[in-house]
């Protein structure tokens, strides 16, 4: 897994964080849209004792317009009193909740893969999860799991039908489970293999060898459950990130936003230029019926791009993403003011909004690229 956001030395630490929400009386925790910020708001609100606000906002624009409150603590965003922009944000929020009392080193694991990162450290040792053959999905069905994770994009995602075919018989074959969920984790890794850009026999290992436990079976699952509801059902994913939400209900927005995302890479209008692909989409992510473009960029990035920068744009939005130590973070803002607009990310990862044409808006980063 990729490690390319390098800590900032004036970062907060975890003593600091717990120290000001143990002396606080009202709290406002606002995630950037990603599994990573959602798991950290909801590992400090379980640990607060007192009455908090969380919400999830994709610019710091977006969180101006909320309630007061004694402190704000941005996860993923530069905005309040306390903010946490190096990921993952979750491995912070584990160290400050379990000084306030007490953290769920499954949701601090589940952060962290969302985030790209290999867990390791504090929450590794807490959950002590076992790692099995198979694929990190949040369903018992394997079809299902694979046909709308957006850990992997291939030939077989987007549809179960296709997604069972590509796994073959293994249900019904011989051998124990562990070796037929082996044979699973190989045929898919062959498919990907085959049909993506070499980068992606490495990405699609997030989605082998899972470590198995936590409230969606996998950590890999939750993860994946968690950028979804993140980016399109961000009510939910704070309910369920704080540990009171519909199970069932955010699997199915899990499900949309896979079909969605893959449904969206297949039909983009891809062009190539030195060190970039830029992806247009028909719809941006504004409503659940958009394409969700930073999980678009991330999947076009990771298995079927090759440069090392995409963009994906749409009706006023854009998304990218690298695999490279390329700050597209910077990047995006820099093309986001020549046009007017508004960005922010990491640097693996960053989001703009505009009004420009998408067109302009691409040039632009081009340019500052």
């Amino acid at each position: 897994m990729s490690t390319t956001d390098r800590p900032d030395a004036s970062a907060p630490v975890a003593s600091d964080v717990a120290a000001r929400l143990q002396d606080t009386d009202f709290v406002r925790l606002v995630a950037a849209p990603t599994g990573d910020a959602l798991a950290a708001a909801g590992l400090l609100s379980r640990a607060i004792e007192g009455p908090f606000q969380a919400t999830v906002a994709a610019f710091p624009s977006d969180a101006e317009r909320a309630t007061e409150a004694d402190c704000t603590v941005g996860l993923g965003l530069d905005v309040g009193d306390v903010t946490v922009t190096d990921p993952p944000f979750s491995r912070l929020a584990f160290a400050a909740a379990d000084r306030l009392g007490g953290a769920d080193p499954w949701l601090a694991l589940a952060g962290t893969v969302a985030a790209g990162v290999e867990p390791s450290g504090a929450a590794l040792d807490a959950a002590d999860p076992e790692r099995r053959p198979g694929l990190a999905v949040p369903t018992a069905d394997p079809a299902d799991g694979l046909a709308h994770t957006t850990l992997v994009h291939g030939s077989f995602s987007g549809d179960r039908e296709v997604a069972a075919a590509a796994l073959g018989d293994t249900e019904g074959s011989d051998g124990t489970d562990e070796e037929r969920s082996r044979r699973r984790a190989s045929l898919v890794a062959l498919t990907v293999a085959e049909e993506s850009t070499p980068q992606g026999a490495t990405a699609v290992e997030r989605l082998l060898c899972p470590y198995v436990g936590g409230p969606l079976r996998t950590v890999g699952g939750q993860a994946d459950v968690l950028d979804a509801l993140a980016r399109t059902r961000p009510g939910c994913g704070v309910a369920l990130a704080a540990g009171a939400g519909d199970r069932e209900a955010a699997l199915g927005a899990w499900r949309a936003h896979g079909r969605r995302a893959h449904a969206a890479l297949a039909a983009a209008t891809t062009a190539r230029y030195d060190g970039i692909l830029v992806a247009q989409c028909e719809r941006g992510d504004r409503t659940d019926s958009g394409a969700p473009l930073g999980t678009v960029a991330r999947l076009l990035a990771q298995y079927r791009s090759p440069e090392p920068v995409v963009l994906a744009v749409a009706d006023g939005r854009a998304a990218a993403h690298t695999t490279t130590d390329t700050d597209v973070s910077r990047v995006t803002a820099a093309a986001a003011d020549t046009v007017g607009g508004t960005a922010a990310g990491t640097r693996r990862a960053a989001r703009a909004r505009f009004r420009a044409d998408t067109t302009e808006f691409a040039v632009a980063f081009r340019e500052a690229l």
